[in-house]
């Protein structure tokens, strides 16, 4: 069987996604494993994509392998995708899966955009393997690799892939309309970072009316129009002090231009099921800020170009970074259907919780990504040095073994469930003395 490698990972060849591949090239000598080093040399690529046309012509499995980076594939891989894709390729008799490492961080979102655009390929496609970044290293780790590569092989021998998804109908875009500004501008500002060109009228249209229709003066920075001179390369040079390895600047851009800002919208049309290369690129180079929340706090929202209900993955990956980070999402507009009641919705619930500073609590994406960066951190403070001075100021190494009175309170209530006499005395007195305490912050609201 040939195996071409698509390795994701900017790194190339130090890649940690990697050495899982090089281990079950060891493991499976009787296939052949190819590698092509997306993420690395995708410029290269880009400018004469014939060489890996022909590597992928010839495989039998096409193989993604890279780490998740900011809730999906790196921006060099979605850069690849979108080459596949223009290059009309007709892979319909080739199976796909990926390998990532990661902390299982939103690692499911990162595996759901790569299947859906294998989807658009006509791939047939095998569940993948999410790693954990060192699960090689250990004999676990090292099972689940070789038991995750003979299930790969026995599907293609059976042909059996998952099922496949109808692909999104694009519909054309309701245009929004102009509106009269009739209030005056609040003193706070809004920044609106997107990667709209002149060609994307609806897009133009969108940002116009929000602009319109906001109570507070917005800026706009276009993505296209700054200097981003790559993706990011994972090379941790940011984490001791921040500071990226990159000339660009736009790590002071980033933190002086943008994130002061009162509130942050986000403009961008869906590309291969994401906000696209560029945004993307955007993205993943807000790492010189490591793991730290320093935008809590600060509401943000989003306009969007494209069919977003029929894109669960992404509007999935939209509220987890407002949950993650601490921010109100103040509102999502699309040019779907009647854009003008949405945006006009949006501009409403942003000038609320400008008002107000209103931050709505975290539900399970926040809670549950937070607390993997919490011990991720609170592991790697050593070098993470930034991240943890952060942690440790914002209270956010919130160890629940570190609150040792309640956990004695549990073994003593633990004790009096599990003694038949004293459970019978208690009788309803156990849902009583649980109440207490809820029943005192009423009765403290009477007294006032």
């Amino acid at each position: 069987m040939n195996i071409l490698v698509l390795n994701g990972s900017p790194k190339g060849e130090n890649s940690i996604t990697l050495q899982t591949i090089l281990y079950l090239e060891k493991l499976f000598p009787e296939h052949h494993f190819e590698i092509v080093h997306a993420g690395q040399k995708i410029n290269s690529i880009k400018r004469n994509f014939d060489p890996v046309r022909k590597q992928i012509e010839q495989a039998d499995l096409l193989l993604f392998s890279y780490p998740v980076y900011t809730f999906l594939a790196p921006s060099q891989l979605h850069e690849l995708i979108y080459c596949m894709k223009q290059h009309n390729l007709d892979l319909s008799d080739k199976y796909a899966t990926q390998i990532t490492t990661s902390k299982h961080f939103y690692d499911v979102t990162a595996h759901t955009y790569i299947e859906d655009n294998c989807h658009d390929l006509n791939l047939k496609i095998i569940k993948g393997l999410s790693a954990d970044m060192e699960d090689l290293t250990i004999p676990k780790g090292q099972k689940e690799a070789k038991d995750f590569f003979e299930y790969v092989i026995w599907c293609m021998k059976h042909d059996i892939c998952e099922p496949h998804k109808q692909k999104i109908e694009t519909t054309s875009p309701v245009l929004a309309t102009h509106a009269e500004t009739t209030l005056p501008k609040k003193q706070k500002n809004i920044v609106i970072v997107t990667d709209c060109t002149d060609e994307n009228e609806s897009l133009k249209k969108m940002i116009e009316r929000f602009q319109q229709k906001v109570s507070v003066e917005t800026r706009v920075v276009n993505l296209n129009k700054i200097r981003i001179d790559g993706g990011c390369l994972g090379c941790f040079g940011c984490a001791a002090d921040g500071n990226c390895i990159y000339k660009d600047k736009f790590d002071a851009l980033l933190r002086d231009d943008i994130q002061k800002s009162d509130a942050i919208i986000y403009a961008f049309t869906i590309q291969d099921h994401s906000m696209g290369p560029l945004f993307k690129r955007y993205d993943d180079r807000q790492f010189c800020n490591g793991h730290r929340t320093v935008t809590m706090g600060t509401p943000i929202g989003y306009l969007i170009s494209g069919n977003l209900s029929k894109e669960e993955n992404l509007r999935m990956v939209l509220e987890g970074r407002a949950n993650v980070g601490g921010n109100f999402l103040a509102g999502i507009a699309t040019d779907e259907f009647n854009p003008d009641h949405q945006i006009d919705q949006f501009a409403l619930k942003l000038d609320y919780a400008l008002d107000k500073q209103y931050v709505q609590p975290s539900n399970f994406y926040g809670v549950g990504g937070m607390k993997i960066f919490r011990d991720l951190i609170y592991q790697m403070q050593g070098m993470m040095k930034a991240d943890h001075k952060f942690f440790k100021s914002h209270g956010q190494y919130d160890f629940p073994q570190n609150n040792k009175l309640k956990i004695m309170a549990m073994y003593l209530v633990g004790f009096m469930m599990t003694n038949k006499t004293m459970k019978a005395k208690m009788g309803n007195k156990m849902t009583e003395g649980m109440l207490m305490s809820y029943k005192k912050v009423l009765n403290d609201l009477d007294k006032k």
